[in-house]
């Protein structure tokens, strides 16, 4: 598990505050940096406007136009304004779980794969739902509330059905922040104990490593080829849902 472990990058002496807390500049850290400036190159890299659009441009202009469709679609023409997060979010996400998977480790580099804490899946979707209070009472005020009792509902079972919606809807950051933590480390931890298994099987022989080895190794590549797809899926669902959350906010559905 030391693939998940966060330390400091520097060192931990003198960076502790009054107290004792310390503020270390960590692998995690400089993982979340290294995506936010690849992320703002790979943007700033397609907004040339070009008349005839070019292979960068033609990459960044179709992320940003699956987002802006992505909200119209579950949001409607409000949902537009929403699409400087969204994106921000998405594309957050999708190179940070990438960069978790590249095969940097022949070169003595060990990426960090931050999705794979829930302290940072947990912040962002923090972040997302309270966006979804702030509009909800912005726009609706008090009628935010009704979102917990849907239309048509029976005056007897009002109040169960508004404690389950209110359930629901608190429920809401966890289970966002948990599905992209799970999905991320549990891909992570299945490849290391399979590359485990390479390893031992090499180190014993040729007959093991016939039996073990090898098949191991073929496993792995097709782990690592899902766990791609994982990434892109990972982070669309995770902009899909705070979309939808949104969505709520906006229209009290």
């Amino acid at each position: 598990m030391k693939q998940f472990l966060i330390e400091p990058v520097f060192g931990s002496k003198n960076w502790e505050l009054a107290d004792g807390f310390n503020i270390a500049f960590t692998n995690s850290a400089l993982w979340m940096a290294i995506t936010v400036v690849l992320l703002w190159a790979f943007v700033a890299g397609g907004m040339k406007r070009e008349l005839v659009p070019g292979r960068w441009q033609m990459a960044v202009e179709s992320f940003t136009g699956f987002i802006d469709d992505m909200l119209e679609a579950n949001i409607g023409k409000e949902g537009r304004k929403y699409t400087p997060y969204i994106f921000s979010l998405f594309m957050f996400i999708l190179f940070a779980n990438l960069l978790g998977l590249m095969p940097i480790g022949v070169l003595g580099l060990h990426p960090f794969t931050f999705t794979s804490h829930f302290t940072v899946t947990g912040v962002l979707a923090v972040l997302s739902f309270s966006i979804v209070l702030i509009v909800g009472f912005w726009k609706h005020g008090i009628r935010f509330f009704t979102l917990f009792v849907p239309h048509g509902t029976p005056a007897p079972m009002v109040l169960p059905i508004a404690l389950i919606e209110f359930f629901s809807f608190m429920i809401r950051p966890f289970s966002l922040g948990l599905r992209l933590f799970v999905a991320m480390m549990a891909g992570h931890v299945l490849l290391k104990v399979l590359s485990s298994f390479v390893i031992d099987g090499l180190n014993a022989g040729v007959g093991t490593s016939l039996i073990v080895a090898i098949p191991s190794f073929v496993l792995m590549i097709g782990i690592s080829a899902l766990e791609i797809l994982v990434a892109g899926i990972q982070a669309y669902v995770f902009a899909l849902l705070a979309s939808l959350y949104i969505n709520d906010a906006e229209n009290l559905h």
